[in-house]
């Protein structure tokens, strides 16, 4: 038979693992980048984080495979960058801080408003 004082410790090591797992999730977010050609010319990309919050004032990249830097900017408030498609073959570089960085590459990118 498992005594009262057994049960109730144990439930209460239970409800701060439980608390614990549900506090580490909430902080938890990661970055997510959507990239879209939205003319013949012009690719539009939108940077956010898994948890729905917004990255303006985010630094994103457009890189040359040469990681040379075509394109240089950093999302507006709607956390949107649109830049001139570049001739060749680059990828998209979305860098917010240490364990935070995305890379899209060109043959990733769709036609279409991003959303």
């Amino acid at each position: 038979m498992t005594s009262p004082h057994f049960a109730c410790r144990a439930r209460q090591t239970l409800a701060a693992a439980g608390a614990l797992l549900l506090s580490a999730s909430a902080f938890a977010h990661n970055p997510v980048v959507e990239c879209r050609q939205i003319s013949a010319d012009t690719i539009q990309c939108r940077g956010a984080f898994s948890d729905g919050s917004l990255a303006p004032g985010v630094r994103l990249d457009v890189m040359s495979y040469e990681d040379k830097v075509l394109v240089s900017g950093k999302l507006d408030k709607s956390s949107m960058l649109s830049f001139k498609k570049p001739k060749g073959d680059f990828f998209v570089l979305f860098d917010a801080g240490p364990g935070h960085v995305v890379e899209v590459d060109h043959a990733e990118i769709v036609a279409g408003a991003a959303r």
